[in-house]
């Protein structure tokens, strides 16, 4: 149903500015005509709620020694960081996974049991997860087997491969392990948003220690210098705690916490340095790596400031604490690193977005003194990734939008891309199935089939690339992580899509060659509200409300326009058959609507009215209708497909030749707990407890 499209510009380009340019033509049609006769399998396996995918690299082959060098010294920094997330997901997630390793690496006559591959399923979900809390709802999972056969298990291990604390025997060790695992009261929910208790207390992510929500505020609170516009993201890279009754950062860099592992990635991204494109990329590379080595947050900005300078590079790196997702009070960044080649033929559409940036701000239906009048540096494109970690894997964004910090956009810009090669795994991975049980007539299903995956595309290049880089916030307002606390994640995803909802019903888009026609907007109108208000209640267990930022966001969206355009029935609520559908009848009602809900979430967002960014999520975001969602449940158990998808990653092996890279081979492995383990072999960087 939906194409693979192989295409040769990599190559072609790449051979423009090196030498050899007919080998690596010759090369990338070689390459070309292999994945064409031999079909990839984009889908490995399912278990529990979760399918693991995997992606190619297109024209990999064709690349130069030096382009090959290069990415293979990033690919290793960004593994070398894979410790970090666990680690910042939940205090004791290192200890659970080596534990785990060290079971699924030991023989023993219970391999075969029922109880045992119920013990290796839990163990792939924790891979997945980077630990032991779901990685979209954030509950804590456990395993199926009983804990009395988790600890029979673990009596044919040897102790020397147990991830023990000093001066702790196997029994005792044993014993607490279990507990972590399978005690539900211990570590129930890694992000708690729920805004009647204490986020950080209720919470069991490694952000902080000994230390209450209001503690923590006003520790933030005060570092903030109300007279400058141009302030670091305070407490972005440390954890917080209580040390003999004072509040204490733990810096991540060299020589402080997780330095095993900055070590070793800033080894990697030194060498990377030798083998840079051109200078401006070198500049960024160097200020990354004077980051980890001080740990300072202008030091940070700085590395920003240049990464968004480096347009031309063909090869980039997102590398560092970035999204503050899994902080509930938004602050603290997660490790994640995406290792990347710029897809030139792709690029095409999104560039022709980015380069409407100011029509589309001066058009947008914001407020007028919200608007930038002049937008500044964004840039554009399509990547290929060739390998994630860390809070990027192995679910993935497929859009990113860098950097975070307000005033570097607005001065600097900013860069946007659209993960090519994952998007189009997700379309191959993808059936129809979904779209036949939850739309309603076969006008919109057609609709849906034809339009959407265009559609999809253009939504993430709108949302990344014009969408977080519109708007202006009123002067000294302050960054809105601290303005619109635990609601701002969800707003600001909810302002970007909004921002590309509202313009794929423009003409605009059409007459910029992006998109044939209307249709594509109505697809993705058709999506988006199926999507948010019953779509995504698949992902959510039976009683429990959103909290994910991007569901909020989604179904906050949904449901403000579906009251607001009641009246007018603008959507219709449809009910046949003892299934629930709701239907947009009203394309350009719709888009009013779209608008003048970007208006309120850009005013939120720009005068920092934390009081309205609540009740806007609060009111339209979290609580789901139990009727319905029992009904969503009951119809998508019976399609038997997991709601979530993740990847296995591409690996990078070098070819030595007298202590020299000659070559560098990328292969595609199909076993996600192989890889696992591999990974937990080789890139096991830092001690069980921080």
């Amino acid at each position: 149903m939906k194409q693979l499209f192989i295409t040769l510009s990599l190559a072609a380009l790449l051979a423009s500015c090196h030498s050899n340019s007919t080998e690596q033509e010759n090369k990338a049609a070689n390459s070309a005509a292999n994945q064409a006769t031999e079909p990839f399998e984009h889908v490995a396996e399912q278990f529990a709620d979760l399918r693991v995918l995997r992606y190619q690299v297109k024209d990999f082959d064709a690349l130069d020694l030096k382009t090959k060098t290069l990415l293979y010294y990033l690919y290793e920094a960004a593994l070398c960081g894979r410790d970090i997330n666990y680690d910042q997901n939940y205090k004791y997630n290192l200890a659970v996974r080596k534990t785990l390793e060290a079971l699924l690496s030991t023989k023993s006559h219970d391999n075969e049991s029922e109880e045992f591959k119920q013990l290796e399923t839990y163990a792939k979900r924790v891979w997945f997860s980077n630990g032991i809390h779901h990685h979209y709802n954030n509950d804590k999972f456990v395993p199926e087997c009983s804990k009395e056969f988790f600890i029979h298990a673990l009596s044919h291990v040897d102790e020397k491969y147990l991830p023990l604390q000093n001066g702790q025997n196997k029994a005792a060790f044993v014993s607490f392990i279990a507990d972590v695992i399978f005690n539900p009261e211990i570590a129930p929910k890694k992000v708690s948003l729920d805004s009647k208790k204490d986020l950080i207390l209720s919470s069991a992510v490694n952000f902080y220690e000994g230390v209450n929500q209001a503690e923590a505020s006003a520790f933030y609170s005060a570092q903030v210098d109300s007279t400058s516009d141009e302030q670091p993201m305070y407490g972005l890279n440390s954890k917080l705690v209580k040390e003999n009754g004072k509040l204490v950062e733990k810096v991540y860099k060299v020589g402080g916490m997780y330095s095993w592992a900055i070590e070793k990635m800033v080894f990697w991204l030194e060498k990377a340095i030798e083998v840079s494109e051109n200078e401006q990329q070198k500049k960024a590379l160097q200020a990354l790596v004077t980051y980890y080595k001080t740990g300072q947050l202008k030091d940070f900005d700085t590395y920003n400031i240049a990464w968004v300078n480096d347009t031309a590079s063909v090869v980039d790196v997102v590398n560092g604490f970035i999204e503050v997702y899994q902080d509930p009070l938004g602050k603290k960044g997660s490790f994640e690193s995406v290792v990347s080649i710029k897809d030139f033929e792709a690029s095409k559409r999104i560039a022709k977005i980015g380069a409407k940036a100011q029509w589309f701000e001066d058009q947008s239906p914001i407020m007028a003194e919200h608007k930038k009048k002049k937008v500044t540096g964004i840039s554009a494109k399509v990547i290929n990734a060739v390998v994630e970690s860390g809070d990027a894997a192995p679910s993935t964004p497929i859009g990113i939008n860098l950097p975070n910090n307000e005033w570097i956009r607005e001065k600097h810009g900013s860069k946007s891309v659209n993960l090519g090669n994952i998007v189009e795994a997700y379309e191959q991975a993808a059936g129809g199935s979904v779209v036949d049980e939850f739309y309603y007539n076969e006008e919109i299903k057609k609709r849906v089939k034809e339009y959407a995956p265009l559609a999809d595309k253009l939504h993430t290049d709108m949302h990344e690339v014009i969408g977080h880089a519109s708007g202006k916030i009123d002067t000294l307002v302050g960054q809105p992580h601290e303005t619109l606390k635990n609601y701002a994640s969800a707003l600001e995803e909810g302002r970007a899509d909004l921002v590309a909802l509202y313009y794929l019903m423009d003409p605009k888009l059409v007459e910029l060659g992006v998109m044939p026609s209307l249709d594509y907007g109505k697809a993705a109108y058709d999506e988006y509200i199926t999507k948010g208000l019953i779509v995504q209640l698949s992902r959510i267990k039976l009683g429990n409300s959103l909290e994910e930022a991007h569901m909020r966001n989604r179904q906050m969206i949904a449901n403000w326009a579906y009251e607001k355009g009641k009246a007018k029935k603008v959507i219709e609520k449809k009910q046949e058959n003892g299934k629930t559908y709701f239907v947009v009848n009203d394309y350009e009602a719709l888009r009013t609507l779209f608008g003048d809900l970007l208006r309120e979430t850009q005013r939120i967002k720009s005068q920092g009215d934390y009081k309205a960014g609540k009740a806007l999520i609060e009111g339209y975001g979290v609580k789901i209708d139990p009727v319905l969602h029992k009904e969503v449940l009951a119809r998508y158990e019976k399609l038997n497909i997991a709601p979530y998808a993740g990847f296995i990653q591409p690996k990078l092996v070098p070819v030595m030749v007298d202590g020299k890279i000659t070559d560098v081979k990328i292969e595609y492995p199909k076993d996600f707990k192989a890889q696992m383990l591999e990974y937990g072999k080789n890139y096991a960087l830092l001690p069980s407890y921080n």
